[in-house]
């Protein structure tokens, strides 16, 4: 007897991923594998499990990646200080490639001949995940519903859905809704009255930001500690990656910080509007900018600065496997080992404000910076300094 062919499916246990299931076991005749990541978003493990199973599948992961999400993909881009178009700090762009990579992996243990996902035909995550593919399985096929099917719009899926005795959701019953994409690191919600720019987003989208206006009257402290350029203590205290940044997201969110609305440029062509909330990358940000101030020296910090552009724009269009954003991120770790110590900032109405900056790092020389007369800074080199930049300047 043999065996059905097997399909690992990147499964949120949804309506949209339920029913691509069901298509790929009607039109593929083949066992389908769901795989859920665990990167810290919203999830429903009952939920998921009752609907794969009622579906028939038999092999059901879910993985929790949190700790993995955060130290390997996540704390890397901060080093990078990678924000795409002046704003965006990647947030779903960086979740891909770890998921893309465990569905590969996964394919392979179970002898899958393809591998799946729900990203639709008009988005950048499709790019992402097959680029990931390929790169991890070249010779893994990739089956892409959203392109290939003939269900065109969402009143034909929730025919499909009805006809299949898949769960629908009230809110998508009709009404397109918002789409909405989550992790540990940030929160991204698109479509419905968002499409239209003129229009203004309405509070109850944000999930994990309180508005500036509704935040405290009172300021909050925080004091972040690195270690080799990444955050590990919280207020003196040590922490796992996955939790430092749970913390954070909630003191940083609740002050009213994290919060973007951008019109981006997709990787395919495509202007799109979208509400973006990194309430704990935010912050992490502006302190492991202010640590590397007075830790790493000017030419090295110049040079992160050059790059950053490049960089985000390669994480931002899928190529984080590639030889191009490794290259950059040789740069961006060149001198991680010297970004130690630890940052206190005051939160407050959407504001990060540095209070204080501590390292046993001499980059900073607080003598030969001092207003006062001190013999550690020869003023004569000044000159001579000047006088090389003004034969350079008219050469």
């Amino acid at each position: 007897m043999i065996s059905k062919r097997k399909i690992v499916l990147a499964y949120s246990g949804g309506l949209d991923t339920s029913i691509i299931l069901k298509w790929l076991q009607e039109n593929y005749k083949a066992e389908v594998i769901s795989y859920t990541a665990d990167i810290g978003q919203k999830i429903d493990r009952k939920k998921i499990l009752r609907n794969a199973k009622a579906l028939g599948v038999k092999k059901i992961i879910i993985e929790d990646l949190k700790n993995l999400f955060i130290k390997d993909y996540v704390f890397p881009m901060l080093r990078g200080h990678a924000i795409y178009e002046g704003v965006y700090l990647l947030g779903t762009s960086i979740a891909r490639p770890l998921i893309a990579k465990r569905q590969i992996q996964i394919a392979k243990k179970f002898k899958a001949y393809a591998v799946s996902h729900g990203s639709t035909g008009k988005g950048n995550d499709q790019v992402r995940f097959e680029l990931c593919y390929h790169y991890f399985g070249p010779k893994v096929k990739i089956i892409t519903p959203w392109r290939i099917w003939k269900l065109n719009s969402r009143t034909d899926l929730i025919k499909y859905a009805k006809k299949n005795n898949i769960p629908i959701p009230k809110n998508k019953k009709g009404i397109p809704p918002f789409s909405i994409d989550d992790n540990l690191y940030h929160t991204s919600t698109e479509g419905n009255v968002l499409e239209n720019p003129k229009n203004p987003a309405p509070e109850y989208i944000f999930q994990r930001t309180t508005s500036p206006e509704k935040a405290p009257n009172k300021s909050s402290y925080i004091t972040i500690g690195f270690k080799n350029g990444d955050p590990i203590t919280i207020n003196g205290k040590k922490l796992s990656p996955a939790k430092l940044l749970q913390k954070i997201n909630i003191v940083a969110g609740k002050n009213g910080i994290g919060r973007v609305d951008l019109v981006e440029n997709r990787f395919i062509g495509i202007k799109s509007r979208g509400i973006y909330e990194t309430p704990g990358g935010t912050l992490l940000m502006a302190a492991h900018r202010a640590i590397e101030s007075i830790t790493l020296d000017k030419e090295t910090m110049h040079k992160k600065d050059e790059i950053i552009s490049k960089y985000a724009k390669l994480i931002y269009n899928g190529y984080w496997y590639s030889k191009s954003r490794l290259k950059l991120q040789k740069i961006v770790d060149l001198k991680k080992n010297k970004v130690n110590g630890s940052i206190k900032l005051k939160l407050y109405k959407g504001n990060i404000t540095i209070i204080s900056r501590q390292t046993k790092s001499n980059a900073y020389s607080i003598k030969k910076v001092s207003f006062e007369e001190n013999k550690t800074f020869n003023k004569s080199n000044v000159e001579r300094f000047i006088d090389f930049h003004k034969k350079k300047l008219f050469r």
